[in-house]
């Protein structure tokens, strides 16, 4: 064996010490246990829930934030624009026909909440009012037939002298719109526009309240809002917009996001039962916005969807707000025994009917007085329907209501480089608090190792990094080096970002070539390579992280921005101009990452989508792009194009969404610095 072999065989297996010493860096196996995915997330949930209302000590800290928490849940709704506050034009009602009961009458409508979206309603009014009464507005759970289903709850109130107003979703009953976009359809684009169908709901009870409001029959000081399931998350969030509403009683709406994460039950949900989580709440967060108000939570204790501890955390964290207004009796917990329901035997049934008598009439009936109610569904579906014949309106939006509710952001026509830099501050600024919100507040220390050393037969140096980019998580990069003796720190450095499930050596063949002109390094973000998760659970992580502010590709964002840290504090690499090539979906985190980090001098994209606004595998598999609220002020294009003046070299064939970075480049006249080539090489080539 040659002296220099046996020099690197002793190097590379037996002298550890030596290459500690010349590196700097420690070098040891990575036997950490961390890059598991469910254990990161459920630490991330349990944090939230841990430090929901954590630093509020008192009322003066809580008034202090409470108008700002209030807009910040507008907007993690989708309401932001939305005429909440103030006067909303009159409500258009279309009355369509009469139901006379023993008691009571009930008046099928719909109602005219935004343009064309039309709420399908049954109106229960008691006979022989004489001086205006309180009302309830009931807002169905996920039941088919919505009125039909929840019939009894309005008849009861309407029977013990309440107005009830019981509202459909926009998911089933009369028309069936979207509520399980990201659930069943794999539109994982609502969490880039920024969209709940919740907001939605949120919208249409706030119009319900306006046609309570404006009865003669009603007393306006004296509206509640109750429900279960669906219903019971509205009744969460609907007291907590509406300062209208003097009590509210919610069924099985919420759990803490510790429980719904760690314990699955996230993935029996709808897509309505947690806000666009931009700013990393738990339910807490929204309790305490109903404070002082009388509140009810009801909850079973063999709920599917909600663990009777789960929900218990929520009361217990919303009660010292209550507390601090010295209205500790108005936050009520009521717990029953039984599934997904008001109690095997509807026992939680009398308890909001007394909780509503109190509150809203002054009226102190215990449930041994009301008794056992009445359940049974005494008219058909079809007698209780609010359209006729025809159907809704032919303009109704309530199946395509997804598309318009939250604006998204347009291209603009930039022509100068003072719009150009305005524009990129707005966008970048606001990524970074509404998109990447999520993002460590205290970076975590890189902890570098360097894991792997070898010397192949053409003289190419390998040498195998890894770094901590967020606790929990270990990640590596693989460096490629020519000329072991005599490399030059100053050559660029290429780092390639792996895609999940690529094929064996497709980063490698993307770039070949690139060896002769510059370092390579090729990284597996989170999710790639070694720390891959199953496909079969893509879909349940999407969800997890959206509900805890996160998505996969914001993770990966972090990512490679943390390893471009890392690359540059490495003495042995020493080089300060990066180049950055990806493919697919990860070619959008390497835009992204890009715009953010700033001094990427050339990013080399190679079958870039042409949007975020994209539809996925209804079983998550596959690309996943959505990042929370990004479509709101940017798309892909733009994003790329905002790496302006740095080179950009794009592989393939572009889609004419991209044009307006070509067009962006064209106006600033810096030759060279766009360019379109069919394969990476021939850009190889040139340098």
């Amino acid at each position: 064996m040659g002296k220099v072999k046996l020099f690197i065989w002793i190097l590379v297996l037996g002298n550890t010490t030596l290459f500690s010493q010349v590196s700097g860096f420690k070098v040891a196996p990575n036997f950490d246990q961390t890059n598991n995915i469910r254990c990161y997330l459920s630490k991330a949930a349990s944090e939230i829930t841990q430090n929901s209302l954590s630093d509020i000590q008192n009322l003066k800290d809580w008034e202090a934030v409470r108008g700002e928490r209030y807009e910040q849940f507008l907007e993690m709704m989708g309401l932001q624009g939305k005429q909440v506050k103030g006067n909303r034009p009159a409500l258009k009602i279309t009355k369509t026909g009469v139901i006379q009961k023993e008691g009571y009458r009930i008046e099928k409508l719909y109602y005219e909440s935004l343009p064309g979206l039309y709420v399908p309603a049954n109106l229960y009014i008691p006979d022989g009012i004489k001086k205006p009464v309180p009302a309830i507005l009931y807002v169905c759970g996920h039941a088919h037939t919505q009125k039909h289903h929840y019939q009894a709850h309005a008849k009861n109130f309407a029977q013990n002298g309440f107005v009830c107003l019981i509202i459909e979703t926009i998911q089933r009953g009369e028309v069936k719109g979207e509520h399980l976009g990201q659930e069943s359809n794999g539109w994982f684009q609502w969490y880039s526009k920024g969209y709940n169908p919740g907001g939605v709901e949120i919208w249409n009870g706030i119009r319900g309240l306006d046609l309570l409001s404006g009865m003669t029959e009603v007393d306006k000081d004296k509206l509640g809002v109750t429900g279960i399931s669906g219903g019971g998350s509205q009744s969460w969030y609907l007291p907590a917009v509406d300062p209208r509403i003097k009590a509210a009683a919610a069924v099985a709406g919420a759990g803490s996001l510790e429980g719904q994460i760690t314990q699955r039950t996230i993935d029996d949900h709808c897509d309505c039962m947690m806000p666009i989580n931009t700013y990393g709440i738990d339910f807490p967060d929204i309790g305490a916005l109903i404070a002082p108000r009388p509140f009810m939570i009801a909850q079973t204790n063999h709920d599917l969807y909600y663990s009777v501890e789960s929900v218990h955390t929520l009361y217990e964290k919303v009660k010292p707000i209550y507390s601090f207004y010295g209205k500790s009796n108005n936050l009520i917990m009521k717990k029953a025994d039984g599934p997904h329901s008001y109690g095997s035997n509807e026992e939680l049934r009398p308890e909001i009917l007394s909780f509503f008598l109190k509150e809203l009439k002054g009226v102190h009936k215990s449930v041994e007085q009301i008794g056992k109610i009445d359940t049974s569904k005494e008219l058909s579906n079809e007698e209780l329907k609010s359209y006729r014949n025809g159907g809704p309106p032919k303009d109704d939006r309530t199946k395509t209501i997804q598309d318009s509710f939250v604006a998204l952001a347009s291209a603009p026509n930039i022509t100068n480089l003072e719009a150009l830099n305005t524009y990129k501050m707005e966008v970048t600024s606001f990524l970074k608090e509404k998109t990447f919100g999520a993002f460590p507040k205290k970076a975590a220390p890189l902890d570098i190792r360097l894991e792997f050393r070898a010397l192949d037969g053409s003289g190419v140096r390998r040498k195998d990094y890894s770094f901590v980019p967020e606790e929990g998580w270990r990640l590596k990069f693989s460096l490629r080096e020519r000329d072991f003796e005599n490399a030059s720190t100053s050559r660029p450095l290429l780092l390639v970002l792996r895609n999940p499930d690529e094929e064996r050596w497709a980063a490698e063949s993307m770039v070949s070539g690139a060896l002769k002109n510059m370092e390579v390094a090729y990284f597996e973000a989170r999710g790639v390579g070694e720390t891959g998760w199953s496909p079969s659970l893509q879909w349940h992580i999407r969800r997890s992280a959206a509900w805890t502010g996160r998505t996969i590709a914001s993770m990966r964002v972090y990512d490679v921005l943390r390893c471009l840290q890392a690359i540059r504090e490495i003495p042995e690499i020493g080089s300060n101009t990066i180049y950055i090539a990806a493919q697919g979906e990860m070619a959008v985190v390497a835009a992204y990452a890009a715009l953010l980090d700033g001094n990427v001098k050339t990013l080399m994209l190679k079958d870039l989508p042409p949007t975020q606004n994209v539809v996925s595998d209804p079983s998550g598999r596959g690309e996943a792009l959505e990042m929370l609220n990004s479509l709101r002020v940017t798309d892909i294009p733009q994003v790329v194009g905002l790496n302006y003046p740095n080179e950009l070299v794009m592989v393939g064939n572009p889609p004419t969404t991209f044009e307006w970075i070509k067009n962006l480049y064209g106006n600033f006249n810096i030759p060279d610095t766009y360019v379109e080539v069919k394969e990476l090489s021939q850009w190889m080539q040139k340098q």
